[in-house]
């Protein structure tokens, strides 16, 4: 009688597991297509805002509808794509002052934790490293929506915000008491990977 009581709990645990790992959806972030931006706003020297982003950027996330605090999230961006519409001020970007792009020409941002609250609105934490520093950062998230998409696949979306302080990352160069932050908005579209969807390409 208790082998056959263990063995039904074995399963009863077994159909569990399955259940929360079914609910579990890996996304490929859709920078090919497009739909997802990593844009920075900065002050310049406190009269104006010097708006820009990063041209080159991919990553992807995990996110569990049942269990939201399960989530992670994985980006890795080309510093050198940073585009603010400006040639010349891009080439001071990537040089020593700022971006030092022949000596670091990634940056990663690796999740730690997600809260995610009541109204859709969550808390990223995780650990960015610039210029080979790594610092943690809080991202507020929006969670914009999820579904089908029209070529077979299944999307979600998020928007974020984030703060840097530049020094904490090695950039020094001083540009005005205003410009020692840089702010960051994020749109983040993925796509489910294609073991959890059908094999139509989405465009």
């Amino acid at each position: 009688m208790k082998s056959v009581t263990r063995m039904i709990l074995s399963v009863f645990c077994m159909m569990c597991l399955y259940t929360q790992q079914s609910t579990a959806s890996s996304y490929v972030i859709d920078t090919e297509g497009g739909h997802a931006f990593i844009q920075f706003r900065i002050s310049h020297l406190g009269y104006s805002w010097l708006v820009g982003r990063f041209n080159r950027f991919s990553g992807e996330f995990v996110y569990d509808t049942s269990n939201p605090s399960e989530a992670s999230v994985n980006v890795l961006v080309e510093t050198a794509s940073i585009d603010s519409n400006h040639a010349e001020r891009d080439k001071h970007l990537r040089d020593e002052d700022f971006l030092a792009v022949k000596q670091f020409p990634e940056a990663r941002f690796v999740s730690s934790s997600y809260t995610e609250r009541e109204d859709g609105t969550g808390l990223l934490r995780g650990n960015l490293t610039l210029r080979g520093v790594t610092r943690p950062i809080d991202i507020e998230v929006e969670h914009v929506g999820a579904g089908s998409d029209p070529w077979g696949g299944y999307r979600r979306g998020f928007t974020g915000k984030a703060r840097l302080v530049l020094a904490d990352f090695g950039i020094t160069k001083y540009l005005g008491e205003a410009a020692k932050e840089m702010e960051l908005i994020l749109g983040i579209e993925g796509i489910r990977s294609k073991s959890q969807r059908g094999s139509r390409k989405p465009r």
